[in-house]
């Protein structure tokens, strides 16, 4: 397609741009519109897929049949198949009359359903039978009928995505996208943000009867560095204030920050869905919330085991390992659980944890006697709740505090080992 056909459907259908992804979208919807295709246009919010919608129709040979667009998200669950595809006098509560769907009005015609994702399974599967078979039933009705309309659609969210959670039928979306459209956002049309706010400003001059708006260049270079997340609209938005509300006609950068809403200092974690629409990802933010949590654990796991091999002091200890601790210089340790050292086990030596054991060389201890006690867990274990007990005099409270252990705990562990009140 020549670049002189591309700028008359642009001039035909007030299209501003020059960007390669406007042009190759105009190109692709030139071409598709003669045919009976279905079309699948996708694009952020307030890109303009709409626009692209009456280019296929007017430019398709049912150009003189009902264009009629549609957005799905807009209309209640429980009445967008009454919409579509009409009902039966008594065919629900409130339905005192036969009504026609919009399937049925535009015969010979072309529906555009915006917002396609947000459309509800049943109603999908109806709509996979139009496109199949050029049939439908009517709500309340038995009667199968026939109409041969063209379903454009489209969608601002990742349909493959949708179609992954069971949100959106796999055999619709392919039904659909026999020819896909994509309409780049505005952050990814370059100079066309000039362009188009030239645009704006002069149409709201001429309405407003004011002089139009001139940016000087830094004020350019901000515009064009300004992601737009709501696009077109947002744009048009922003001339329309301006042209409004500014005397001074010749706009600074200065002046035109104050109309730019703060953009966002996060961190880069975005997910880029397959239709080219940055969003932010919380998964990504939970992932490297779990990578610092994994190397905390191994920064601990080297800890402990430097605490078993018991061949460092505490402050050397605490210099290598400073990060697992450098948020807690400020904290109040008032009601922190403290073991005093008397009642600390003694520290004995462990083989370093990558070493393999040979279950051949273990002798079996079950029948020892002499060392049973004093290598008993257990036993130990109750000679601490003991020594508390008494040092707290028979206090549970302080004596769980003193073991680092809960009230309750403690409560439980006397009742295990049978400690008697002393």
């Amino acid at each position: 397609m020549s670049p002189a056909e591309i700028q008359s459907i642009k001039q035909r259908f007030g299209i501003v741009g020059n960007s390669p992804q406007l042009n190759h979208a105009i190109e692709v919807a030139s071409q598709v519109a003669p045919t009976d295709m279905s079309v699948l246009i996708t694009g952020e919010s307030g890109s303009g897929k709409e626009s692209f919608s009456k280019i296929i129709h007017s430019l398709s040979h049912r150009k003189h049949g009902q264009f009629i667009a549609i957005n799905c998200g807009a209309i209640p669950e429980g009445t967008i198949d009454s919409e579509l595809f009409g009902h039966e006098k008594g065919s629900f509560t409130g339905a005192h009359e036969a009504r026609k769907g919009y399937f049925e009005v535009t015969n010979g015609g072309t529906i555009f359903l915006d917002e396609i994702g947000e459309m509800p399974t049943s109603t999908q599967a109806r709509l996979l039978r139009v496109l199949e078979n050029g049939e439908f039933i009517k709500v309340g009705s038995s009667k199968v009928l026939k109409t041969n309309v063209r379903v454009i659609a489209a969608t601002n969210v990742n349909l493959l995505a949708a179609v992954e959670k069971k949100k959106f039928r796999e055999d619709l979306y392919y039904r659909l996208n026999t020819v896909p459209i994509y309409v780049p956002p505005l952050r990814e049309r370059g100079e066309d943000i000039l362009l188009l706010f030239r645009k704006f400003t002069s149409d709201f001059s001429d309405r407003y009867k004011v002089k139009p708006i001139v940016l000087d260049d830094a004020a350019k270079r901000a515009l064009l560095n300004f992601r737009f997340p709501g696009n077109i609209r947002q744009l048009k938005n922003l001339a329309e204030q301006i042209s409004v509300l500014e005397m001074d006609r010749s706009i600074n950068v200065e002046t035109l920050l104050k109309y730019l809403p703060q953009q966002s200092n996060l961190p880069a974690l975005v997910n880029q869905d397959g239709d080219g629409e940055e969003q932010f990802s919380e998964r990504d933010l939970l992932y490297k919330v779990l990578f610092d949590m994994k190397g905390d654990m191994n920064e601990l796991k080297k800890l402990v085991l430097s605490l078993l091999k018991g061949n460092q002091s505490g402050g050397d200890i605490l210099k290598e390992h400073e990060n697992l601790f450098h948020n807690m210089g400020n904290e109040e340790v008032e009601d922190t659980p403290v073991i005093p050292n008397q009642y600390l086990l003694e520290p004995h030596e462990s083989k370093p944890v990558e070493e393999e054991l040979d279950y051949d060389k273990i002798e079996d201890i079950s029948h020892e006697t002499e060392d049973d006690e004093s290598l008993s867990i257990e036993a130990k274990e109750k000679e601490l709740i003991i020594k508390a007990l008494i040092k707290n005099k028979n206090k549970r409270k302080y004596a769980a505090k003193d073991l680092g252990i809960s009230e309750r705990t403690l409560y439980r562990k006397i009742k295990q080992y049978g400690v008697e009140e002393l």
